[in-house]
């Protein structure tokens, strides 16, 4: 009788040995999987990990974007904030992809999505409406893309967006202008206080004046905002990609500004 017990406990070990590789196999593999995100300009992105890629807030080429070719990336999903034609233009794509553009949780091929509402601008929506911000994990990695937030984040949002492994951020706007696009996001100071509340790993800066900007461009210079962050957290990229996994994701907050 002793001996059965002895055998049967052997047995479920095995098996429980068994089932813990099985899942750390599995946690492995995601560890070690890569995510990749291609700048297309502005506010767009190409997010691709896991055999799944979000293209992010397409739009029209005008005023700020007019010297950059709109967003017509193959993805399986596309993740907008508003329908404004400079981060939710879809005339050009393809209609059966599916959009996402409501706040809410969406469960997509096992990827997680938060879509969290906030105000587009500083008065309560009023003159933009609502914006989208998307949280996701995609390849082990958490990213945050706020979109073309303007407005402060609330405690409950702040809830929501957690400690963001990469954080895609608007940085050109500003509180002065009248013009509607230089209005409608982050001024690099905004940007830098956002910076110090979420504590994310990673920074990409975004929706500032490149040298492709027409010369009407109003919005700052991404210089504006680095130049409130540490020197030695900021990296500029020779290109428009940029490739992590969990293990190399570094521990305090860095700057990569990306070239389209």
């Amino acid at each position: 009788m002793r001996r059965r017990q002895i055998l049967r406990l052997a047995q479920g070990g095995l098996i429980s040995a068994f089932t813990a590789g099985i899942i750390a196999d599995a946690a492995n593999s995601q560890t070690n999987s890569t995510l990749k995100l291609q700048w297309l300009g502005h506010m767009s992105f190409l997010v691709s990990g896991d055999g799944i890629r979000f293209l992010t807030h397409p739009f029209r080429p005008a005023g700020c974007t007019a010297n950059l070719p709109a967003p017509t990336a193959a993805s399986d999903y596309i993740l907008v904030s508003s329908r404004l034609l400079d981060e939710g233009y879809l005339e050009n794509l393809p209609k059966e992809t599916r959009v996402l553009s409501e706040p809410g949780s969406y469960n997509i091929k096992g990827i997680n999505l938060q879509g969290i509402t906030m105000d587009h601008d500083r008065i309560g929506g009023r003159r933009f409406g609502r914006n989208v911000a998307w949280r996701w994990k995609q390849s082990g990695i958490f990213v945050l893309h706020l979109g073309g937030a303007a407005a402060p984040i609330t405690a409950s949002q702040r809830i929501l967006m957690g400690r963001p492994d990469v954080l895609i951020l608007p940085v050109g706007g500003s509180t002065q202008s009248n013009d509607p696009m230089h209005a409608k996001s982050y001024s690099p100071t905004e940007a830098f206080a956002i910076v110090q509340e979420l504590n994310p790993r990673i920074v990409i800066p975004v929706y500032y004046r490149t040298d492709k900007s027409s010369k009407s461009c109003q919005l700052a210079s991404v210089d504006e905002f680095l130049a409130l962050m540490p020197k030695d957290s900021i990296k500029k990229l020779e290109g428009s990609s940029l490739e992590l996994n969990v293990s190399s994701l570094p521990q305090s907050t860095v700057v990569r500004v990306l070239r389209t």
